[in-house]
Formats: structure tokens, C-alpha cells, sequence
């Protein structure tokens, strides 16, 4: 018995409506195909779920991620949003690797030669 299955018939709404947060029974749809920030939830949720859902769900995100790159309105806003985010992050990481390491003073070295000395000795002596 396959393990992904239609369960619900989504259709878009005239106008716009609140989303009921405190509905135990209502949908939340992700668009995996045209949202980068689904197709992670998604994989994250593979990564938690029973092994053959699991199996089911990690065969699909192969089958989009081998696809053509298709966004929507939301999608294409995530996408924008997770590249500055990861620019972000590559410049923090750049900017903390460049920092030269402080040496340590002569007196510094000493003590801690002459620990390194003492440490090497057997208990018995």
C-alpha cells in the first residue's frame, strides 16, 4: 500500500481568508515544487516520519529536485530571502577566519614549557 496519498481536495479561494490557527482539521499546504523553503520542510520532515513514508517522500524530493526550477509569489520571496541569509553567513564566517591568533608572550611559553616538564615525570620519583 503506498504511503503518500491525496487526502484532501485543495482549491484557492476567491479572496483571501484568515488562517484558523486553533482548526486541529485544517491543511496547511506547501508547495515544494515552487517554494525552496517547502522543499526543506519537507526534507526535514522525511528525516522524522516512518521509514516507508520516509522512502516515499525521499524518492519525490529527487524526482523535484531533478526537475526545472519553477517559483511562485511566496516561493520566489523564500528563495531571495534564503540567498542573502546564506551571503550573510559566508561574510560572518570570512570576517572571524581572517582575525590573526594572538601570540603568546615569552614568559607565557616558559610556564608553560616548564608544566609540560614537570607533567612527563612518573609519580613514583
Amino acid at each position: 500500500m503506498p504511503e503518500l496519498t491525496r487526502r484532501y481536495l485543495v482549491m484557492t479561494m476567491a479572496t483571501d481568508g484568515p488562517f484558523d490557527m486553533k482548526d486541529p482539521e485544517a491543511p496547511f499546504v506547501l508547495k515544494p515544487w515552487k517554494d525552496p523553503a517547502a522543499l526543506r520542510a519537507l526534507a526535514t520532515y522525511r528525516e522524522h516520519c516512518y521509514p516507508e513514508l520516509a522512502e516515499e517522500l525521499g524518492a519525490w524530493l529527487k524526482e523535484i529536485s531533478s526537475g526545472p526550477t519553477v517559483r511562485g509569489g511566496v516561493g520566489a520571496r523564500n528563495e531571495q530571502h534564503m540567498a542573502a541569509k546564506a551571503q550573510s553567513r559566508a561574510k560572518a564566517a570570512a570576517v572571524s577566519r581572517s582575525r590573526p591568533k594572538v601570540k603568546m608572550k615569552v614568559a607565557e611559553r616558559k610556564i608553560q614549557k616548564k608544566k609540560r616538564k614537570r607533567s612527563t615525570r612518573s609519580p613514583g620519583r
